[in-house]
């Protein structure tokens, strides 16, 4: 009984020493060597595609209040409520002390400075497929922004969901790197993927999820219900979306559909967003669309 225990004890010391090893975050470095020079104008643009401000400014921001980016937004899910952090330039509320590879590995790793995993309602499983030149870019812009020292919220979120280390198995199970629409495409299509689902993370609000919070890949971009609990976030495949390259273009550009109609809800700031890309970008997303499996 004796050796039996102890043999328990081990293999209960080891499972933890496993579970230990397989959760740690990963704080391997973005390679920076093709950057030469950073952009702060091409900066602003992929702030605006990554739709930082909608989630980061104050509640209530609008004009160029939405450029200190406070935080303070809530963000309700089936597993707590998530609260955008303050992301402005102060050098304690803030990451005015970060670097720009402290940043990178925020946006494309979900890791902290201080080694931490953060919670996947920061998109950074789509921010993984960033280049290191917006990565850059968009670092350098966020200097320039106004510092705020309003202090970051804390999460209401409870027990066990709570525990920061259990996101390192949540990220074994579904931090996938690898686009979901594959094969031979366009430059335009290829532009549209990135934005869908890396930068501008699309996909993150209009694909469903699993029990534990992961993306549902078979059924990409079929529509969601909205976490604050009022309406669906709509289907956009081309099962329901049959509108043509033209109208989604339009849509995405002045929020107005071909029968008239305007967006609303959270819409309404992600088409501000996409409407200060070029042109070109818009329809790089229209293009995406129709490529995109159909799901009824």
């Amino acid at each position: 009984m004796k050796a039996l225990l102890r043999f328990a004890i081990f293999c209960a010391v080891l499972g933890v020493l496993v579970g230990l090893l397989v959760t740690r975050p990963d704080r391997s470095e973005v390679a920076f060597d093709a950057v030469t020079i950073t952009d702060t104008q091409a900066g602003a643009l992929v702030f605006a595609a990554g739709g930082c401000a909608s989630c980061h400014a104050a509640p209530d921001a609008t004009g160029d209040a939405k450029l200190t980016l406070s935080g303070g937004r809530s963000f309700p899910s089936d597993f707590g409520t998530f609260y955008a952090p303050n992301i402005s330039t102060d050098s304690s509320a803030g990451i005015g002390d970060w670097t720009r590879q402290q940043f990178a590995q925020a946006l494309t790793r979900g890791v902290s400075p201080d080694g931490k995993h953060y919670f996947p309602a920061f998109p950074y499983t789509a921010y993984a497929k960033m280049t290191a030149q917006d990565i850059a870019d968009l670092f350098a812009y966020m200097q320039t922004l106004p510092a705020d020292a309003t202090p970051s919220l804390a999460h209401d979120v409870g027990f066990p969901f709570s525990i920061r280390r259990a996101v390192g198995g949540w990220k074994i199970l579904f931090f996938l790197r690898e686009y979901q629409v594959v094969g031979a495409l366009t430059e335009a299509e290829e532009r549209g993927r990135y934005l869908a689902e890396g930068l501008g993370h699309c996909t993150e609000c209009h694909t469903p999820r699993n029990a534990l919070g992961g993306l549902d890949r078979s059924r990409w971009l079929a529509g969601a219900p909205n976490p604050s609990g009022k309406g669906k976030i709509p289907n956009i495949t081309p099962a329901a979306l049959d509108w043509s390259e033209t109208d989604i273009v339009a849509y995405l550009t002045t929020g107005f559909t071909p029968d008239y109609d305007s967006a609303g809800g959270e819409m309404v700031e992600v088409i501000e967003n996409l409407a200060q890309l070029p042109e070109a970008d818009r329809a790089a997303l229209a293009a995406y669309l129709k490529r995109v499996t159909p799901v009824p």
